[in-house]
């Protein structure tokens, strides 16, 4: 499959670039697609701390006064949560939010996620992301030429330093390194933007 690749410099000549049909030519199911992203967002929430009730506070269960005519009422131990040391009334209890998921799985949800943005035609190739000065102004004249919407930017091992600075103050542009590219991200922004390097990254991260 054969991408334009677009660059900042309105100067600069146009040329193309393969991408891997293994990664980039698949046809995304639904299916697949909405297991890895359950499966991620399982995996970022965290669990109540279990807190003791009755049955696992370190107390007596003797009857600890006769049933009537003691002038209290009707306490069977003192577990009970009206005691202090008591146990808790309906605490929180340890939850398990971390379903497993095959890794085969997860390579193939990454690999749709990216495909759909291709077959969508809302993925962009740059050849690089340097931005003059490091200038919001001068990127959000940039992104205005090239039209670009709500947009997830992937670079090589880290994002170029130009462009965190300019893209910090844009609500609508995220950036990650190849590294944290993830289905989860990549589906809910309405344009992927890839680096050459991040194709090389991803594209050996497959294959390797």
């Amino acid at each position: 499959m054969k991408v334009k690749v677009q660059s900042f410099d309105a100067k600069a000549a146009a040329a193309d670039v393969e991408l891997s049909d293994e990664v980039f030519g698949l046809d995304p199911r639904a299916d697949i697609l909405h297991r890895v992203v359950t499966w991620q967002l399982e995996k970022r929430r965290a669990t109540a701390r279990g807190t003791r009730e009755r049955a696992d506070v370190a107390r007596t269960g003797k009857k600890f006064g006769r049933q009537k005519g003691g002038g209290t009422a009707r306490h069977g131990d003192r577990r009970a949560p009206v005691f202090i040391g008591g146990g808790k009334a309906h605490g929180a209890r340890v939850r398990d939010f971390n379903p497993s998921l095959n890794k085969k799985i997860r390579a193939l949800g990454l690999k749709m996620a990216l495909s759909s943005h291709a077959k969508a035609g809302s993925l962009i190739i740059m050849d690089s992301l340097e931005v003059k000065d490091g200038k919001t102004k001068a990127l959000t004249a940039d992104l205005a030429r090239l039209g670009f919407g709500k947009a997830l930017v992937i670079d090589g091992d880290m994002v170029e330093n130009s462009f965190a600075l300019a893209a910090g103050n844009l609500s609508q542009i995220n950036v990650l390194p190849a590294a944290g590219a993830n289905v989860y991200d990549i589906l809910k922004h309405d344009t992927l933007v890839l680096t050459r390097a991040a194709v090389e990254k991803l594209e050996a991260r497959f294959h390797g």
